[in-house]
């Protein structure tokens, strides 16, 4: 094998909502024994990096959070590196705010008293997060989004995500965020190749989103994987700029691209 570490996507390519999908778990055990490092890199920026761990332990793959990285965690280290003595509106989770503070970022529940605001993910998302999220922006605060997933993957199919609350908020005053932190964003490489320790093109990205998974091993240089239990389709794979190196049906397939 060429390889000496991957990264993983994880809803939609290693579980599918609460159910770790078929032969995930062994295909986990197959990356290690042949002594690839993981890292294990979820867009949706509601959890920890302990929780996902945690989650992951559950399901059967036991993994250590310092594996783990989402949109949340690149998020963090963004603005406690940029904005770390800045008051942080938020338009997201509790989640999310929970990472926030637990990185000593000050957050605030007055928007006009923002000097950053960011968009994210909320299953509760209102009218009065948008109206508060317009008098950030109105009072001139820095805008940034944790990820650009317009769509999630749910219970009930698919449903909006950070994107379009992004453009929700954002659209008000016709102004996009200075960044979009989650996958594929340049931060969004530079964390896995920090965590990992690797040289780009001994990696493989693995995962279901062409504009996200696959454009972030795309743009860094890393052998691409786009696996068909999630949400891009063969038709998307032909329609888009966004090329994989390698389609497979699912993570338990991955060797294939080798053998």
């Amino acid at each position: 094998m060429d390889y000496e570490a991957a990264v993983l996507d994880l809803d939609g390519t290693v579980y599918r909502g609460d159910s770790l999908l078929p032969g995930a778990a062994a295909a986990v055990d197959r990356l290690r024994a042949a002594g690839v490092d993981l890292c294990f890199f979820s867009n949706n920026p509601t959890r920890s990096r302990a929780a996902y761990a945690e989650r992951l332990r559950d399901l059967g793959i036991d993994v250590d959070e310092s594996a783990v990285l989402s949109a949340g965690t690149v998020t963090t280290r963004f603005l406690a590196d940029e904005h770390g003595d800045d008051a942080v509106f938020v338009v997201g989770s509790d989640g999310l705010v929970e990472q926030f503070e637990a990185a000593g970022l000050s957050t605030v529940a007055d928007a006009t008293e923002a000097d950053v605001l960011v968009a994210s993910y909320d299953i509760d998302f209102s009218y009065g997060d948008m109206l508060a999220g317009y008098r950030a922006l109105n009072a001139g605060a820095a805008f940034y989004g944790t990820d650009p997933d317009l769509l999630v993957p749910a219970e009930e199919g698919m449903v909006p995500g950070s994107g379009a609350i992004i453009n929700a908020v954002g659209g008000i005053v016709d102004r996009e965020p200075a960044k979009i932190l989650g996958k594929p964003s340049a931060e969004a490489q530079r964390a896995v190749l920090d965590n990992l320790g690797v040289a780009p093109e001994r990696c493989l990205v693995v995962g279901d989103r062409l504009n996200t998974d696959i454009a972030l091993g795309e743009r860094a240089g890393m052998t691409t994987v786009l696996v068909r239990t999630g949400v891009a389709t063969d038709a998307d794979v032909a329609d888009s700029d966004v090329q994989p190196d390698h389609v497979i049906d699912s993570l338990a397939e991955l060797e294939t691209i080798w053998a």
